[in-house]
């Protein structure tokens, strides 16, 4: 299998999730230059962390623009599985993959810490690898991950069991404790925290790694 990880201008955790994709997992990963279309021979895609084009309108609302997302619009008609992690999950809700959106944090204060987690739903094969009510701890690092729906949104995310992850102890004001959601198909994940740095037993643990296989599933 091959994964692609978009950069933008602006990404700074594309070389942590190739680090933890192919250095620590063993996935053949190759960069996506924001402004290729050319998605073709590849297994998944993950839009990564950082501040794409600088966050100067909205986080990922002048990314959601890019030739690569044209392309991942069809990617993930035909199935194809996407990953959107922090600003990439900010990302995938600008461009409508996923519903909702990611606000100032509650204190409005840039949040970067270990975090505890609870998996709400092992429906997609992004957590096959986990039970529902499993623990898990990841490092968040956002000053905008504060996820925000409507009502109506947020019972249909629950009757989808689309609600993957939700924080044990909410440090931005999440509705719900939201930390990341599916889309109904459940082949497009986004979250706030990193699963990319928890994948070494050495730096951060290895908490992410059942996320990242998901990309295989």
């Amino acid at each position: 299998m091959t994964i692609g990880v978009v950069v933008f201008p602006g990404s700074n955790c594309d070389r942590d999730v190739r680090w933890a994709s192919e250095g620590c997992l063993g996935m053949s990963t190759k960069f996506l230059w924001h402004e290729t279309r050319d998605l073709g021979g590849l297994d998944a895609v993950v839009l990564p962390g950082g501040f794409s084009y600088g966050d100067y309108l909205r986080c990922g609302a002048l990314a959601r623009y890019a030739p690569v997302l044209e392309s991942l619009l069809e990617f993930v008609r035909n199935g194809g599985k996407v990953l959107g992690i922090c600003n990439g999950f900010q990302v995938l809700t600008e461009l409508g993959l996923l519903p909702g959106a990611l606000t100032r944090n509650k204190g409005l204060n840039f949040i970067c810490q270990p975090t505890k987690l609870s998996v709400t739903s092992s429906r997609s094969t992004w957590l096959k690898d986990h039970n529902k009510g499993d623990l898990l701890c990841l490092p968040i690092a956002h000053g905008e991950g504060r996820y925000q729906c409507s009502e109506d949104t947020l019972f249909r995310l629950q009757d989808e069991d689309s609600i993957s992850l939700r924080y044990c102890n909410n440090p931005n004001g999440s509705v719900y404790d939201i930390a990341g959601i599916t889309n109904s198909k459940g082949n497009v994940l986004g979250l706030m925290p990193h699963p990319e740095r928890a994948c070494d037993p050495l730096i951060g643990g290895i908490d992410g790694r059942g996320i990242l296989n998901g990309l295989l599933g």
